[in-house]
Formats: C-alpha cells, structure tokens, sequence
C-alpha cells in the first residue's frame, strides 16, 4: 500500500507542476537563454531566445516557456514548449538531413528525474515537429523467494533479479511473507523515459539518441537499475539500435 501511495504522490506532483493556473504565474515573461546557430541550412546563424513565465513563489519553475527564432530570410518562428524547471536547447541533425534540428528539455522537479523533452526541425521558414522514441514496452512480475523476472523487446534472454538482499524491507512493506512467498502478484516500478542524451551512433551516420528509464522495486527510491535504448532516425522513424539493461550496485 505504501508504494501506491508514493506513485500516486509523485503523480500529483507532476501534474500539479505541469498544470498550474496562469493565476499563479509572473506577470513578466523572463529570456532565459540566448543561442546563435544554424538551423535553417542556410549557413548563417539564427538567433534563438528561450523566454519563460515564472511563477511568483517558486522563480526556478517556468510556467510558460518557448522558443524564438530570427534569421535572414525568415519570419520570426515562434515554438512553444511544456514548462519546467532549467529549460535548455541542444542542437544536432537528429533526422539526417544536413540541417541541425533543436531538441528542447526542462525538468520536471518530480522524484524521478524526469525531464520534459521536445524535438523540431525548420524547414522552408516553417516549423515542424519530430516525434521522439517511444519507450519500451517492458514486462515484469515478482517472484517467491525475492526474486523478480522482467523481459525487456530486444534483448534474448530474460532479466531474473535476486532480491533477497531487500527482503527485511519488503517483508516490512508487506511484499513478501517472512517465508518468501508473494502476498499478491505485483510488478516492478517501470518509469517513463527519463531524459534522453545526444550520442554517436555505432556504424551509422551522424548522431540518434540514447534514453534512460529507471526500474525501481517495492518503492520508488528502491532502484534496482536502469534500462538504456539507443535508437537512431531512419526512414522518417526511430529505430533501435540497441538494449542494455544497467543493474544498480547494491551497497548493504
């Protein structure tokens, strides 16, 4: 029961975070940052600003935030973005064009370390936006005996997890009976994608991107590791390249 209490917890967080009334925003826009790159093919660095709408009691969090950007022989384009804490903008020819696309992230400020991120390429003055990778559809169950079982798309064999160094834990949470048994069929705590990062490609050309997805045991903060994808834009959609399944290091 704890361990809904905390994702439900967390939730509320988030949505509170990522829907607050404009009642509690700052009247006055803030600019955030300023960039001077190239992404409209042209040779020529355009100007982007990120502007962002505080709110009045908590001036880290940006209620509003969006993206300006002004070029020579192109009509100031405007992108708007989800809101967050450290909003920032990286670049890189994600869909392999020739032209370098702008991939936007904020925090949310939720436990997990969940980023809202937002992916756009300009093309002929205009804006247009490229769907990020979908996460995986991943299956796990507890088992007796304070193991854990989760298959993972893309990788042969099954992940089996020994657990037995949580037991006293999860035998307090009420998981587990003091004999090993299951009280009732449960899963592990499977995030969403967390952040993604801008990485090479083996064998391919140009750069995809490499998610990170956090899997967590009885409750949140019981991780037991990270699942990493690797994929790569082709063809007007993402691929996956790879699967790695990053254990956490159990200090007991």
């Amino acid at each position: 029961m704890k361990r809904y209490c905390m994702v439900i917890v967390s939730m509320v967080l988030l949505f509170t975070f990522s829907h607050i009334s404009p009642v509690f925003a700052a009247k006055n826009p803030k600019t955030i940052l300023e960039y001077h790159h190239d992404v409209t093919g042209d040779g020529q660095p355009e100007k982007i600003t990120v502007y962002g709408t505080p709110l009045k009691d908590n001036k880290d969090y940006y209620y509003e935030v969006w993206a300006e950007v002004e070029g020579k022989g192109i009509s100031k384009i405007q992108i708007n973005y989800e809101g967050g804490f450290e909003p920032k903008l990286e670049f890189a020819d994600l869909n392999h064009d020739g032209v370098d696309d702008i991939l936007f992230s904020s925090a949310t400020g939720g436990s997990g370390g969940i980023y809202n991120y937002a992916l756009h390429t300009v093309k002929d003055g205009k804006i247009y936006e490229i769907p990020l990778p979908e996460p995986l559809s991943i299956e796990s169950s507890f088992q007796n005996n304070f193991k854990a079982i989760m298959t993972i798309p893309g990788m042969k064999n099954p992940i089996h997890l020994d657990l037995s160094s949580r037991k006293e834990d999860y035998i307090k949470l009420g998981l587990y009976q003091k004999n090993g048994m299951l009280n009732e069929p449960n899963e592990l705590m499977i995030d969403p994608i967390a952040y993604f990062k801008i990485v090479k490609i083996k064998g391919k050309e140009g750069y995809g991107l490499k998610s990170y997805r956090q899997v967590s045991g009885a409750v949140h903060a019981d991780v037991i590791g990270i699942v990493e994808v690797r994929s790569y834009y082709e063809n007007g959609k993402w691929n996956m390249i790879d699967v790695q399944w990053k254990p956490t290091k159990i200090t007991r």
